[in-house]
């Protein structure tokens, strides 16, 4: 059985969702992943026991930095992932634990995209957790270059977020 260890931080004032139930269900869509596309992660192959991730929660301002920093692009971003361990071949498992990185969240801009598509009949939270099944995408390795790697990406999300209950994203 793999320990799975999710680490969360909310430096943004306007929202605080539960950090509790952040970290129960990114454990869930994390083990949902594992189950059914281990053959295909950055795990594959790989002799370990935990896993560890970092979700911060924080505004834009945070993301357009490290988007200039890290990415040499000049606008904020909804999500910004570091995939440590999926995008070095460098990266080493210590003590049989992997780090796979951190999934960054701009929150005003999940509230900021649910107010604008009010169609979609999305909330914050399935917002929320729409981003960080696809955080956690990158972070075992899955990229969407193409059309088609879009298209796997997006269905295997809206199949973990059905496993935590979110049905109609």
């Amino acid at each position: 059985m793999t320990i799975i260890n999710v680490f969360t931080e909310n430096i943004f004032d306007n929202w605080k969702p539960d950090e509790k139930d952040i970290i129960i269900k990114t454990k869930k869509m994390l083990e949902f992943y594992i189950s059914t596309l281990f053959d295909k992660t950055c795990l594959k192959n790989k002799n370990f026991n935990t896993i560890t991730l970092d979700i911060v929660l924080c505004d834009s301002s945070k993301t357009h930095e490290y988007n200039r920093e890290y990415r040499s692009k000049d606008y904020p971003a909804d999500i910004i992932t570091f995939a440590i361990f999926a995008d070095d071949e460098n990266s080493f498992i210590f003590d049989g634990e992997i780090n796979l990185g951190e999934i960054v969240i701009a929150l005003d801009k999940v509230i900021e995209g649910v107010n604008r598509d009010i169609s979609k009949s999305k909330n914050k939270e399935q917002e929320l957790y729409f981003l960080i099944s696809h955080g956690l995408m990158h972070l075992l390795g899955f990229d969407h270059e193409s059309e088609e790697e879009y298209n796997f990406v997006i269905e295997e999300q809206r199949k973990a977020l059905e496993n935590i209950g979110y049905d109609k994203i």
